[in-house]
């Protein structure tokens, strides 16, 4: 018969694993706000507010909705194209980050879908892919 002293530790052990383990995964969340900080923040703003009448801003931005299919492309090549969000036109050209992953594409969008008052859908690695594939070259 087992003690209850190595059914406590047991239990305990469990418990350090499982915690060890759920530690050593990644935040998508959280991810997404570290790339977009260092990918996206330098002209957007960290609060997504962006930039006067040159660059568009992200929170609560009507293109987010109305340009979702659009959005894994324009982050991995770039836009040059004039854009109206919220009213606002824009033509200040946004530059290619042809080193984002699909997964860090996922995540900045993601990150910003749900930052600054923004309560878009989420996006699912598959659905990025698809989209990503069918990107106009």
């Amino acid at each position: 018969m087992v003690s209850l002293k190595h059914r406590a530790l047991s239990l305990v052990f469990s418990f350090a694993v499982t915690t060890f383990v759920f530690s050593c995964q990644t935040n998508p969340y959280h991810d997404g706000e570290a790339l977009y900080k260092t990918q996206c923040a330098n002209c957007h703003m960290d609060s997504g507010e962006g930039l006067s009448a040159l660059i568009p801003t992200l929170a609560k931005a009507d293109y987010l909705m109305k340009h979702r299919d659009q959005l894994p492309c324009i982050l991995w090549h770039g836009l040059s194209d004039t854009i109206a969000v919220n009213g606002k036109i824009y033509a200040e050209q946004m530059p290619a980050n042809p080193a984002l992953t699909e997964v860090d594409i996922a995540n900045i969008l993601n990150y910003v879908n749900t930052a600054w008052g923004n309560n878009n859908p989420l996006y699912s690695l598959e659905e990025v892919k698809r989209m990503l594939e069918r990107c106009p070259k």
